[in-house]
């Protein structure tokens, strides 16, 4: 078991909501559970934890001071200054990758004619935090794919400067957005490849912040 006392540790859960109109947004299944899982496990082994949490149903324990916010612009503007004072960040919230450049401020209404909508990309924060990573601090990613699963999450590893990269893929059945289980691969920059079977997210949490243990 992992022991992270004294550690100060900030995680992301969660999707983003980009919003269209009022009423309407671009989002993705992420019901947060997994960050959730890593979350409550780091409070319990004794690390002081902040989860910055997109939106979700889902309740958190008492020891872990949650901030809940909708979008990845509201999600970067909280976890950058947060990031300098933590020693280990474990981003794994599904932000979504683009949003809306005009939001309308009025419900579109329904026509016989197509809508187009431009999109533009949201602030990329994992990257941003890569950018200014001190010594000392630990920079977990997570990569959830569909296919290249491995090559694409080692190359996103090296691309934002990431310590870990927690994997997945949708490819696996009971892994991934809407289940209480997930089967993940830890690569570190090493190009160590560690892998885990199906487990509870409460387990695979437990398995996720061992490896970080051991990586300090």
């Amino acid at each position: 078991m992992a022991d992270l006392r004294g550690k100060r540790v900030l995680v992301t859960a969660g999707p983003t909501h980009e919003a269209i109109d009022p009423v309407r947004f671009i989002g993705n299944h992420s019901s947060g559970r997994m960050g959730i899982c890593i979350a409550e496990e780091a409070a319990r082994q004794g690390a002081e934890v902040t989860l910055v949490c997109g939106p979700s149903h889902l309740a958190s324990a008492p020891g872990v001071h949650r901030i809940d916010v909708i979008s990845a612009q509201q999600m970067y503007d909280l976890v950058l200054p947060l990031f300098a004072d933590a020693d280990i960040a474990i981003l794994s919230a599904a932000v979504a990758d683009y949003r809306p450049r005009a939001v309308s401020a009025q419900k579109i209404k329904k026509k016989d004619a197509s809508l187009t909508i431009e999109l533009e990309p949201t602030p990329d924060i994992l990257a941003s935090l890569g950018q200014i990573k001190r010594e000392g601090q630990l920079l977990v990613g997570f990569a959830l794919e569909t296919e290249n699963a491995l090559a694409n999450a080692q190359e996103k590893m090296v691309r934002k400067n990431c310590d870990l990269m927690v994997m997945n893929t949708l490819a696996d059945e009971g892994a991934g957005f809407g289940h209480d289980t997930n089967r993940v691969t830890i690569i570190d920059r090493r190009g160590n490849i560690t892998n885990f079977g199906l487990r509870p997210k409460t387990e695979v949490a437990i398995d996720i912040l061992t490896h970080i243990s051991q990586t300090l």
